[in-house]
């Protein structure tokens, strides 16, 4: 089968590997779609800080069932799934919590283990979510993302009747917000990118920013007025972001960041302190983020295709992060079609 590797940052080599074959409690999974992320990106360009050479990409995405392993009674052959990614150890306090996704020996699949970038992949069962067969492969790659939103906004706690902005209107950043006014909340994102924010719209969000232009501040007067924004989501994982963030919250708010910073940021901790802000780090998500996330696409609060981009065949992997990197504040969601062939 083909396997998409990447060797070192900015070079990814297509190799011939064996297929894996599924054992207890597993399955094989054709996979059809990839999504590429912006944590995949800081990958591509060598700055994710717990990613090392040479890895397997491929964290979001879908396929069919194309075999089950022993004793596995609930999955069948020719289902849609996708799976959550990651590798954890049961036994660090965390896990003992039931906070197994901030595992003390936390293992990403597309990270620190081989991700998916290859005709046929392996996971385990209870990992594994079943989507309905009414579902573009599109959408199902889309699950993670909207993952990550589910549970980054569940981390805001009850947002119904709260004014939020979202800083950074990438899939990430869209998919909070979309998720965050689908809970009650009135939202506005901003972004550096007019695509973006045309994106946003076509997503039915409507009060946008560009930081270029206006202030956070001034954008804050012309939506929320003197009520300003009780919560904020970083999704752009920058600097001027994170400083954002902090001096436009109301006093007593909650700062959640969500972003991968490739570069370490300072934080002012005067501020933070003295309008005794929340701030509040969140880490990918659980079994019932990636329900929530099903649910929402079922029923219709959350919008995909404005945030398609462009497609790519696996041979063409290292052509897409060239792509992106050329039209970043241009594109979206880049996707790889492993059911394509160049």
């Amino acid at each position: 089968m083909r396997q998409a590797v990447m060797t070192a940052p900015g070079v990814v080599k297509i190799v011939e590997a064996a297929v894996p074959e599924p054992g207890f409690k597993q399955i094989q999974i054709n996979i059809k779609r990839i999504g590429i992320c912006g944590s995949d990106v800081h990958v591509w360009h060598g700055a994710h800080p717990f990613t090392s050479y040479p890895v397997i990409q491929g964290h979001e995405y879908c396929g069919i069932v194309s075999k089950i392993g022993s004793d596995v009674t609930d999955i069948s052959v020719g289902q849609l799934v996708t799976a959550l990614p990651q590798e954890v150890c049961g036994k660090c306090v965390p896990c003992r919590r039931g906070n197994w996704h901030v595992c003390d020996n936390l293992k990403v699949r597309g990270f620190q283990a081989p991700g998916c970038a290859q005709d046929y992949f392996v996971t385990e069962t209870d990992k594994v979510i079943v989507l309905p067969e009414s579902f573009t492969l599109e959408q199902g790659a889309f699950i993670e993302p909207l993952a990550v939103a589910s549970h980054s906004t569940s981390r805001a706690g009850l947002l119904k009747g709260t004014n939020v902005a979202v800083l950074g209107a990438g899939t990430i950043g869209n998919f909070v917000g979309q998720m965050a006014q689908a809970k009650g909340a009135k939202v506005l994102i901003g972004d550096v990118s007019e695509t973006r924010l045309d994106v946003a719209q076509a997503c039915g969000l409507p009060h946008i920013f560009n930081p270029e232009a206006h202030h956070l501040s001034s954008a804050v007067d012309n939506v929320f007025g003197s009520e300003g924004i009780d919560i904020v989501f970083d999704c752009a994982g920058v600097q001027l972001s994170l400083d954002a963030a902090i001096s436009s919250v109301n006093k007593g708010g909650t700062v959640l960041v969500v972003a991968v910073f490739g570069q370490r940021p300072k934080v002012d901790m005067a501020v933070v302190c003295e309008s005794e802000l929340n701030l509040i780090g969140t880490m990918m998500y659980h079994h019932n983020d990636y329900r929530q996330a099903v649910q929402s696409l079922l029923a219709g609060d959350i919008k995909t295709s404005p945030l398609e981009s462009e497609h790519f065949t696996l041979e063409e992997f290292q052509v897409a992060y060239e792509f992106i990197d050329q039209r970043a504040s241009e594109s979206m969601k880049v996707f790889i079609d492993l059911d394509r062939q160049k």
